[in-house]
């Protein structure tokens, strides 16, 4: 992409406010309206008499706690009464959310980026005629452990104009649950990552989180030396 249009882009996101959110995948395909939300968007640019260009992504998306791997769906709509002509959609991962893969779109070269991004995808939507849809299918990967946010703007086929923009908005939750073999995020919420516990084990190595645990070490020792003598003991107390 031009550097020109990378810059507009690249000002967009800057100055936008919002955070952006996954959820699961599904085929990629013309007018395959799918359940989504807006939430995080907002028009740039003026768009073409009769032309009203949105995005949705999903309310909810679910990331495997192993492998950290999630699917969302990103579509692309035009609510309005006319056909769009050329647009084009990006697809760009921030923090704790990279982008992986878009079915059907080309990857966006890192020195092309918008500022702030680690990774991004350019869907050649085409024509959308009024009232349609297109949807791709996106995979990622989000760290748990971050804030992650994703943004979905709508550029005109040259790239000189941002029709439409959503986020960056955050994936998140508020109720991590880190023995679950999924979390799952709500779009534009922030992430508050799981604290250790249940079937996790402590973190060992040198550092302050070590002095409390040798601290309760300790006592368990001695607990444990205690309990030796009083089982010891306490047959002797018997026979008496």
């Amino acid at each position: 992409m031009a550097s020109r249009r990378t810059t507009t882009i690249a000002g967009s996101l800057v100055t936008a406010s919002f955070s952006a959110v996954m959820i699961f995948s599904s085929t990629a395909g013309a007018d395959d309206q799918q359940p989504g939300s807006s939430k995080g968007g907002k028009a740039v640019d003026e768009a073409p008499a009769g032309v009203e260009l949105t995005t949705l992504l999903p309310a909810k998306i679910s990331v495997d706690n192993r492998t950290e791997k999630t699917s969302i769906t990103a579509t692309v709509k035009n609510d309005g009464t006319r056909e769009s002509g050329p647009v084009k959609l990006w697809v760009v991962g921030f923090e704790g959310l990279t982008v992986k893969k878009a079915e059907g779109c080309s990857r966006i070269a890192r020195n092309n980026l918008p500022e702030g991004s680690n990774s991004g995808f350019t869907c050649p939507v085409g024509n959308l005629a009024a009232g349609a849809t297109k949807s791709y299918a996106v995979d990622a990967v989000f760290d748990l452990d971050k804030t992650g946010k994703i943004c979905l703007p709508v550029q005109s086929g040259d790239g000189k104009k941002t029709f439409w923009q959503q986020g960056p908005v955050p994936f998140g939750t508020t109720n991590p649950s880190p023995d679950a073999p999924a979390t799952p995020l709500l779009l534009g919420t922030d992430n508050r990552p799981a604290e250790p516990g249940g079937a996790e084990l402590p973190k060992t190595g040198v550092g302050r989180d070590v002095l409390p645990l040798g601290a309760a070490g300790v006592s368990l020792i001695a607990a444990g030396a205690a309990g030796i003598r009083w089982s010891r003991r306490r047959p002797g107390r018997q026979q008496a």
